[in-house]
């Protein structure tokens, strides 16, 4: 997904790299060139206007180490100002002192949601953790049949309850309580778009179950999209991070680079 805007900075950036000397010109030409590749990639243009202007001022007065060339410096603050938009460190996670540690899946149908949510219990699983999953996607056809399936794979069990979302919710709480399960990962329904019955749904989960971690998964190919699904469901629910998938797809990788900066939130997860 990011093959063709890192090709396109590789030959913006190449050009100023064995340079001894970069006049204002030389930075002003490398990010035009810079906003052009990230508007073409998708990425939000508050985003995009944040991005260049930090950089541009960075460049400007920025004290030349003595290990790089003019050049080489501004590679280093166009690399280093990318890693920010992306979450700048490593996402960590802190389990909650009073067992179990609830994680909850948001996020609008076909984002990856249901394999996301098994994904991170796999992920779980390779900390040391004994996570259960909750099918609380009571909407879509087949999707406690899908979950239970993937947590097959990875010798996770499943709760689920056909009373309703909120009861398999409150249900798996109670179930890792009463079974030692230290994390609960809650995976629910989604719908095609944003709207008040499935912002009223999963605002009763979080209630129900108080995650200590909100998790909004993203399609990666939704391109600014996903920028407009981030706000909406922050606004309903306080989110933590971000999940990206399909980052193997075609899309030009703007979600990517526009979630975090535009909702405040990091990336903490990345699949294909």
């Amino acid at each position: 997904m990011f093959q063709s805007l890192t090709d396109r900075f590789d030959g913006i950036l190449s050009r100023l790299k064995g340079k001894g000397r970069l006049t204002e010109n030389d930075i002003a030409e490398a990010t035009r060139e810079i906003r052009l590749a990230l508007l073409e990639a998708d990425v939000h243009f508050n985003v995009v206007q944040g991005f260049i202007e930090r950089t541009r001022q960075r460049c400007l007065s920025a004290d030349v180490s003595e290990s790089l060339t003019p050049g080489q410096q501004v590679v280093k603050i166009v690399n280093e100002e990318l890693k920010t938009i992306l979450g700048g460190e490593s996402f960590q996670v802190t389990y909650s002192s009073k067992s179990p540690t609830v994680v909850l899946m948001a996020g609008l149908q076909g984002s990856g949601k249901t394999t996301s949510s098994a994904k991170l219990a796999r992920w779980f699983k390779s900390q040391g953790r004994n996570p259960l999953l909750v099918a609380a996607d009571l909407q879509r056809p087949a999707a406690v049949d899908q979950l239970q399936t993937l947590a097959k794979q990875i010798e996770v069990p499943v709760f689920t309850a056909p009373e309703g979302a909120i009861e398999a919710a409150r249900g798996g709480l109670l179930e890792a309580q009463q079974t030692g399960r230290d994390v609960l990962i809650v995976d629910t329904a989604g719908r095609l778009t944003v709207d008040s019955a499935l912002m009223d749904e999963i605002a009763g989960i979080s209630d129900a179950v108080e995650p200590d971690y909100t998790f909004l998964v993203v399609d990666a190919m939704t391109g600014q999209d996903a920028v407009n699904t981030a706000e909406a469901f922050h606004a309903t629910l306080e989110l933590d991070a971000v999940i990206l998938t399909k980052l193997d797809g075609d899309a030009r990788g703007g979600a990517a680079l526009s979630v975090k900066e535009v909702v405040g939130r990091p990336v903490a997860f990345a699949s294909t």
